[in-house]
């Protein structure tokens, strides 16, 4: 079970869900030191990611986006600051692209 879920409708179409959730993919890997595996699909991608202390998945479609992150120990002590860092990020990434 994640410890982190959030789901967020946008209305940036296929492409532009691509291109956002590749975005995050760049964050994820330089700031946060993610490995990130991104596999393509039918209306649906999917980009997995792992770091010592946090795995999880975003789901991306044409509608919405879904993020799942299951936290170690450690990390579960920040999970309220973790939630609020990455709605806030989204927030304002659909924002600027006019998705929101």
């Amino acid at each position: 079970m994640a410890d982190i879920e959030i789901q967020r409708a946008h209305g940036l179409g296929w492409a532009g869900a691509q291109s956002l959730a590749k975005a995050w993919q760049s964050q994820a890997e330089s700031d946060w030191g993610m490995t990130c595996t991104h596999t393509p699909g039918e209306g649906e991608d999917r980009l997995t990611f792992e770091r010592p202390g946090a795995q999880g998945l975003l789901r991306v479609d044409a509608t919405q986006f879904e993020l799942q992150i299951t936290l170690g120990f450690l990390l579960r002590a920040y999970k309220t600051l973790i939630a609020e860092k990455i709605n806030r990020n989204l927030d304002e990434a659909l924002a600027r692209l006019g998705g929101a």
